[in-house]
């Protein structure tokens, strides 16, 4: 009898324990999240970190990449269970359950030798200019809500830098590694500059649903054990992201 009860708990849990994790990331966020490749394999150093952690986790899942509006769609709507890469604002604080960071990022201000601005000190020495920033981004609480001329046309980084090296605005805001690698790609290093005093130093983590603190903690015991470990500092090292 307690043989066939075990047997019955077992075959009753097996669908909770083998329920695969739905990961979602920024398919144009490069170099931290993206894809190239014919099959559409996610690339980048976000996602090896994920991918690391995860496996750590024992966790069974699947990991995709989407346009940044949907990524947040889909997990407000509960049809993912985790995504990232999500700025540690006190505002995405209060929308998600956030763990990490699984790394930082310098948040800085970029621009072209056409404009005239040589650096800035408080935010209003750029009312004068136009700013573009990626509709839907986060970038810091104070410059967010900041009355700033903006041109949030821009749907992701890439079109961002395109949209500077083309005049159509003044200055852009964004993480300095992955604004000079769309700058790289267009060959345009000698057409931009980037302002002295950065933004922000930015925190990015994993978000899951608020009250999910299950898998919140799963992960975030997997991350502590690695971190501790130093076994992301080959990881961090391969993008040339320095190792803190």
């Amino acid at each position: 009898m307690r043989y066939l009860l075990l047997c019955l708990l077992l075959v009753l849990s097996a669908p909770v324990l083998a329920h695969q994790w739905r990961v979602i990331g920024d398919e144009q966020f490069a170099p931290y999240s993206f894809s190239q490749n014919p099959d559409d394999t996610p690339l980048g150093l976000d996602v090896e970190l994920v991918n690391a952690v995860l496996s750590e986790a024992g966790v069974e899942y699947k990991l995709r990449l989407y346009p940044w509006e949907r990524v947040k769609q889909m997990l407000a709507r509960g049809e993912v269970e985790m995504a990232f890469q999500f700025a540690g604002t006190p505002e995405r604080k209060a929308q998600y359950n956030l763990v990490g960071p699984i790394r930082s990022g310098l948040t800085v201000f970029m621009t072209s030798h056409k404009t005239a601005i040589q650096d800035w000190h408080q935010l209003s020495d750029l009312s004068p200019y136009v700013i573009g920033q990626v509709r839907g981004y986060a970038y810091q609480s104070e410059f967010d809500q900041a009355d700033l001329a903006r041109d949030t046309s821009a749907q992701n980084p890439r079109q961002l830098v395109s949209m500077l090296l083309a005049g159509r605005i003044d200055i852009i805001v964004g993480d300095q590694a992955q604004l000079m690698h769309f700058v790289r790609e267009q060959h345009a290093e000698q057409q931009v500059r980037i302002l002295q005093q950065p933004l922000a130093e930015m925190p990015r983590y994993v978000a899951f649903a608020k009250g999910d603190e299950e898998r919140a903690q799963q992960f975030a015991a997997a991350l502590e054990r690695l971190q501790s470990a130093g076994k992301l500092d080959a990881i961090y090292l391969r993008w040339g992201h320095r190792v803190d």
